[in-house]
């Protein structure tokens, strides 16, 4: 099966072991964490999580992480770009709490199932069919965590077990992609990515994270102040938007409605769907319909997904 068929149509298999992982461990863990990051950490149970940011002060993003209760340690997932940060913010704030932080990225691979048929590819394993709900099980011999995500299953190991467990996934129709492949259907599904579309000059509403990243009812958290403010009194200078674009151009090319420059690329991918298609979070002036100037090449704003934009 071709690779986007197998991720559209089937199970795809992308190999994510070099993202970021750190662990919290200790009584007060979920009380420490749900005062550095803007979702409600301290209502997981075993068995669930969340999607959460870390941001600034004034409320612009150092990371956003996935945040999993695995029954003895808070699992936290994140971009490679942004581990040291996190890793930082937590260390230097964890005084006077009984948490401890440990470091998991070597110690632990991570294997993305993506299609309708990862469940599957695990033999009647998976774990239920919301977000971030996780479970125990056994894959090729090896005890896993399964993870559900927004387009599958995350599988997460001992490092040392990463390859019989894929062998195994793989025996079992999964079909292997690289990242780049798995970068099209985020894209089309309006999905930013830290270090990418997302930055630190990037506020959550920004990016339309509100709805998956913060809770506006939770305890004080750093950056709540100004996330708060813009969320109940004012409307965000910028969007996330997709972008149709007529031809191919690359990321960070400029971005014009008429004279004035709204925005850059960020993502650009060549869906077999769509066409040329981008992100990028561009000026509020900038609406759906209108038709920018990509350095040359015209690029037409659409709301996301991309799959809402069609019809």
């Amino acid at each position: 099966m071709d690779p986007y068929a197998a991720m559209t149509e089937g199970v795809a298999l992308v190999d994510r072991s070099d993202s970021g992982k750190l662990a919290l461990t200790g009584g007060e863990a979920k009380s420490f964490l749900n005062g550095q990051v803007s979702n409600e950490i301290e209502a997981l149970e075993p068995g669930t999580g969340c999607y959460a940011a870390l941001l600034t002060p004034k409320g612009k993003m150092l990371a956003d992480l996935r945040v999993l209760d695995i029954g003895d340690e808070l699992l936290l997932l994140c971009e490679r770009s942004a581990l040291q940060a996190l890793f930082d913010a937590l260390r230097r704030f964890n005084i006077g709490f009984d948490a401890e932080l440990h470091k998991r990225t070597l110690e632990r691979g991570l294997l993305s199932l993506i299609g309708p048929k990862a469940d599957v590819a695990l033999g009647g394993q998976a774990p239920e069919c919301h977000e971030h709900a996780n479970v125990a099980a056994e894959i090729g011999g090896a005890p896993v965590r399964l993870v559900r995500t927004d387009v599958g299953i995350d599988v997460i190991c001992d490092s040392a077990d990463t390859e019989r467990v894929k062998a195994a996934l793989l025996d079992s129709g999964a079909v292997e992609i690289d990242e780049a492949t798995a970068d099209v259907l985020r894209v089309e599904l309006g999905r930013p990515r830290y270090g990418v579309d997302l930055d630190d000059s990037v506020i959550p509403q920004e990016a339309g994270l509100n709805e998956r990243a913060v809770s506006f009812t939770k305890g004080c958290y750093v950056g709540q102040e100004t996330v708060a403010r813009l969320h109940y009194r004012g409307k965000p200078n910028r969007h996330l938007r997709g972008l149709r674009l007529r031809e191919q151009v690359q990321p960070g090319t400029e971005l014009r409605l008429g004279e004035r420059e709204v925005g850059r690329l960020t993502s650009v991918a060549a869906s077999p769907r769509f066409g040329p298609v981008g992100l990028a979070i561009v000026r509020r002036e900038a609406q759906p319909g209108d038709v920018l100037d990509a350095g040359g090449v015209a690029a037409e704003v659409v709301a996301l997904p991309f799959a809402q934009e069609r019809g």
